[in-house]
């Protein structure tokens, strides 16, 4: 067994895009449309997706009992400063250091209201 993918609804799914794709560097691996629905999927270097939902019309609920999606990156200093330079990124949580787990964390936002983790992993 193994963990595909989480679905989210969103309102703007360029916006959406450039923030995950240009801003985060993931990839868009697949998209197509089901019963007036558009399904768009991004992932990194792993087999797991994030798949965007979008009818065209506001129907994102929020987050509803979505805490955080977290996301690999290699720098989340440089990140961050760029999250929130280029796609209006808001920080929820400052980067701090979790030296007893050898990751450097910080949590922003995405341009739908989500909260992003962004979780380097540090050098030994």
């Amino acid at each position: 067994m193994d963990v595909l993918h989480t679905a989210v609804w969103v309102d703007d799914i360029e916006t959406q895009l450039s923030f995950y794709c240009d801003g985060l560097g993931l990839e868009r691996t697949r998209e197509f449309d089901l019963d007036g629905v558009t399904n768009t999927y991004v992932a990194g270097e792993s087999d797991t997706e994030i798949q965007f939902k979008h009818d065209g019309t506001e129907r994102n609920p929020g987050p509803a009992g979505i805490d955080h999606i977290a996301v690999g990156v290699d720098d989340v200093d440089a990140t961050v400063e760029r999250l929130v330079d280029d796609h209006g990124s808001e920080v929820v949580n400052e980067a701090r250091t979790l030296a007893d787990k050898g990751v450097r964390i910080a949590f922003v936002t995405d341009p739908e209201g989500y909260v992003v983790e962004l979780i380097e992993t540090l050098e030994e």
